[in-house]
């Protein structure tokens, strides 16, 4: 291959329509750097408090030192899961959504295509939140709109050229975000941390002031962040030029820099006093001002991925729409969403994902790696199946058994369910470990029956 045609290569973008092919332009390292830039995010800051405060009442439950450990398991275990549902996009070449047609069908894959919709609606509107809080500290105030309306336009912008997007962080945005990351551990070690272990919040426990009823509430926490990804990551993988890099990229350096991340929140959270923001610790040290401008800068990268794989989910529904208008039209809608909405209802909307889409990857993995062995029928006329359907409501369940979460009267049922079957959460269940578990277990289960009905 020549070099001329290596560059023209190089330039193509992601498909218009559902119908093109997708290029195989992206290297490891381009992935690597997506995903590490995904896993800093301001929520890993400004969110750290809800692995802190699992039941989301205002006071801390458990310690630093538990939420660390908290958020390392979660954190770890989300990217495999990540790792995992990045390899069916990169080996069909198919984006997340159009993947579930051959896990349910074409019609039957309506319902996760909408429920994954309205998620990353949410995410997107999140972010540009989070970022115009974070601008407004960071600037000292002004008009609150103007950051949001800001986020939001250079969003739209990076939506249009995705996989120039991702190959512009390897080489321009991933460097000032690495030196950032260092230069704030450096500072706040320099400053003192303190006990790490304390928690006046806790109402007992084991070591290290862990109540271990909440500690996997806590950890489900955690992975509720990376497991938002999951629905998405064949939206980007399915131009991998390998299967591997696909897996390595999506799965190691996610997880890494989430961990960083979130630890460098537990810290910064240690350090913060009663009379400044959330964000304070960061600006009161040396520079801190023009490092943190860096992360609210590359915050854009979130808000652009929810977007993105907004539009390309919608084309599920819709084949034949250009991603380019539905992309602008959702760039408006999220700015709109975040000049009126706020941050209230974040724990709640984590618990939500993760009872949703832990499951939904269970039954992805049984089936894909499992039964199918790579082939499906993505087709617009792929069979409804109404087992793997099943295989998913039996974990969604699982889930909400163990962890209903705080999402109002959809938390008021399942409270209701748990009393009825008398059941009780043990302190060594963890909602998302087990109702992905359960998934799997079902899901192959009815797979073999299907394999043994068929041959039969």
């Amino acid at each position: 291959m020549s070099a001329t045609t290596v560059d023209r290569s190089e330039r193509r973008e992601a498909p218009l329509t559902l119908d093109q092919p997708a290029p195989k332009v992206l290297s490891f390292w381009d992935q690597s750097a997506f995903w590490a830039n995904l896993g800093v995010s301001l929520f890993a800051f400004s969110g750290a408090y809800t692995v802190l405060a699992p039941n989301s009442d205002g006071a801390a439950q458990i310690s630093i030192a538990a939420g660390i450990l908290a958020m390392i398991i979660g954190t770890v275990v989300g990217g495999l899961m990540l790792g995992l549902a990045a390899v069916p996009g990169a080996k069909t070449g198919k984006p997340a959504m159009m993947l579930l047609r051959g896990l349910f069908g074409a019609k039957l894959s309506y319902l996760p295509t909408v429920l994954n919709i309205a998620q990353l609606i949410g995410w997107g509107t999140f972010e540009l939140i989070v970022t115009g809080d974070a601008a407004e500290e960071l600037f000292g105030g002004g008009p609150h709109w103007i950051y949001v309306v800001t986020a939001g336009v250079l969003t739209t912008v990076l939506t249009i050229w995705p996989l120039g997007s991702v190959r512009m962080l390897r080489r321009f945005v991933t460097v000032g975000v690495v030196i950032a990351l260092i230069w704030f551990y450096v500072q706040f070690v320099r400053a003192g941390l303190p006990d790490l272990t304390a928690n006046p919040g806790a109402a007992g426990g084991g070591p290290f002031g862990v109540d271990w009823n909440l500690f996997w509430v806590a950890t489900d926490a955690a992975l509720a962040v990376s497991i938002s990804w999951v629905p998405v990551a064949a939206d980007y993988t399915r131009h991998s030029r390998s299967t591997g890099a696909a897996f390595g990229a999506a799965s190691g350096a996610y997880a890494f820099t989430q961990i960083i991340a979130y630890a460098l929140g537990l810290f910064a959270l240690a350090l913060a006093s009663g009379d400044g923001g959330v964000y304070s610790p960061f600006l009161k040290v040396t520079l801190g001002a023009v490092y943190f401008f860096i992360f609210v800068f590359r915050e854009a990268d979130q808000s652009f991925a929810n977007v993105y794989s907004t539009a390309v989910s919608i084309q599920n529904l819709a084949p034949r729409v250009d991603r380019r208008v539905l992309s602008i039209g959702l760039g408006v809608l999220i700015t709109l969403l975040a000049l009126r909405l706020n941050m209230a209802n974040y724990f709640g909307f984590l618990g939500l994902i993760g009872s949703v889409f832990v499951p939904l990857l269970g039954v992805l993995v049984a089936d894909f790696f499992l039964r199918a062995r790579d082939q499906w029928d993505t087709s617009a006329h792929a069979p409804s199946r109404w087992g793997m359907v099943f295989a998913w409501l039996v974990g969604l369940s699982v889930y909400q058994l163990i962890n209903p979460g705080d999402a109002g009267v959809w938390t008021d049922f399942w409270v209701g369910v748990q009393e009825k079957l008398h059941f009780t959460k043990q302190a060594w269940m963890s909602a998302s470990l087990l109702s992905f578990l359960a998934a799997v277990v079902v899901a192959w289960g009815v797979g073999r029956l299907s394999m043994l009905r068929k041959s039969a």
